[in-house]
């Protein structure tokens, strides 16, 4: 029986991991990989501290700090597909008012069951920081072409691309970043935006449009990915016109956004229409007591990995508090009082 069991290994699960560790409650990270969805990106330019650091880089650092707490956080390389709550066997105890506002609605003292591709783990409460996942399109060819001109990581796939014509649908930020990592490879960008004006960072946007190989398209929906043995071209629709007409490219980048990772909480936790856990940004907590949650699978709005990391270290605190609250003393607490 865990005393927290965190799921993820990006800025807040680690985050999450070293601040339990310091609190001296046994830990269990699970996670697939560390870094969450930075790992793809070449140069990262806004982590506090580092001026210029690559997302694998990071990656590298977040696993070295957790792995800096032997004994006392456990790390498994699996993948979580359910959490459900068990009786728990302090279900005696009777909860406070402060851990009623931890928690929210008062329920009946539960532990959790953590299930994932190889076996099951118990923990007293569980810090869901899983993350998101790249939101396809879901049009004909897609998933077709994926791998053979179609692609969702530029920082891994642009050199692929040297000397060709290439689209990148998504005028957001990834949309913006995706084009510049093709920049030293593509010989033209066309930039597909659903919307009217592009939604990136204004800085990022004006060094895409300013760039010669680049080519803003608004008001584009893409319709089909279309091709032979690999993407030859897309078919999109011209929102303003309602006319369909097709650009001649050797690969496209998708880069519409993320899907939070929550599909194991579902049932447990309140989910919403976007599929992100709902908490309550105090204490990180959701609606099921015992179950915290940070970083980009949560509805808090700015998905940034320093936000993620400071996320994860309030829900941290916040199971720390309430672990206290159930009567739950730390390591360095019960070897005090036994010397006492």
């Amino acid at each position: 029986m865990y005393d927290v069991i965190i799921i993820g290994g990006g800025p807040a699960g680690t985050a999450a991991a070293v601040y339990t560790a310091r609190k001296q409650l046994k830990t269990l990270l699970l996670t697939e990989s560390f870094g969450g969805q930075s790992i793809v990106s070449d140069d990262i330019q806004n982590w506090i501290g580092e001026k210029h650091i690559s997302g694998f880089d990071l990656a590298k650092k977040f696993e070295e700090h957790v792995r800096n707490f032997p004994g006392v956080v456990d790390i498994k390389t699996e993948k979580v597909s359910a959490v459900k709550a068990i009786p728990s066997m302090e279900a005696s105890i009777p909860l406070s008012a402060s851990v009623e506002a931890l928690g929210g609605d008062v329920q009946r003292l539960s532990d959790f069951e953590v299930t994932t591709d190889t076996g099951t783990y118990q923990g007293k409460t569980v810090i869901v920081c899983s993350g998101a996942r790249r939101r396809r399109l879901g049009i004909p060819g897609e998933d077709k072409f994926d791998g053979k001109g179609v692609a969702f990581c530029s920082t891994c796939d642009a050199p692929l691309f040297s000397g060709k014509v290439v689209a990148v649908v998504g005028g957001g930020n990834s949309g913006m970043e995706a084009a510049v990592d093709l920049f030293p490879y593509a010989s033209k960008i066309y930039v597909l935006e659903f919307g009217t004006a592009l939604k990136a960072d204004p800085v990022t946007a004006e060094e895409v449009r300013k760039n010669s190989k680049t080519e803003i398209i608004l008001n584009a929906e893409a319709k089909e990915v279309v091709g032979e043995k690999f993407v030859t071209s897309i078919r999109y629709a011209d929102r303003a016109t309602n006319k369909e007409k097709i650009l001649s490219v050797d690969g496209i980048f998708v880069e519409i956004g993320s899907v939070p990772n929550s599909e194991m909480v579902k049932g447990l936790a309140d989910i919403d229409k976007y599929g992100q856990v709902v908490i309550d940004s105090k204490h990180a907590s959701t609606s099921r007591q015992g179950v915290f949650a940070a970083g980009d699978v949560t509805d808090d709005p700015y998905k940034q990995n320093n936000i993620s990391a400071g996320d994860g270290v309030k829900a941290a605190l916040a199971a720390y508090a309430y672990l206290q609250k159930r009567g739950r003393q730390s390591p360095a607490e019960e070897q005090n009082n036994q010397g006492k």
